[in-house]
């Protein structure tokens, strides 16, 4: 796993009382990346620098 930006203990606090697998841990990365550039893509697109949370 390489720069993950989701913290695993992080996500056992929204989930109390159930173990979380690094499969999941990689798999929830990869989508938070891909909805970030994608936003990135929408707000280059509208003439911004700034990414907002219109443009997820």
């Amino acid at each position: 796993m390489s720069d993950s930006i989701i913290v695993k203990s992080k996500l056992k606090e929204v989930a109390p009382g159930y173990n979380i697998g690094s499969d999941l841990a990689d798999a929830l990365d990869e989508k938070v990346k891909g909805l970030v550039r994608d936003a990135v893509r929408r707000a280059e697109g509208n003439g911004r620098k700034t990414v907002m949370a219109k443009d997820l």
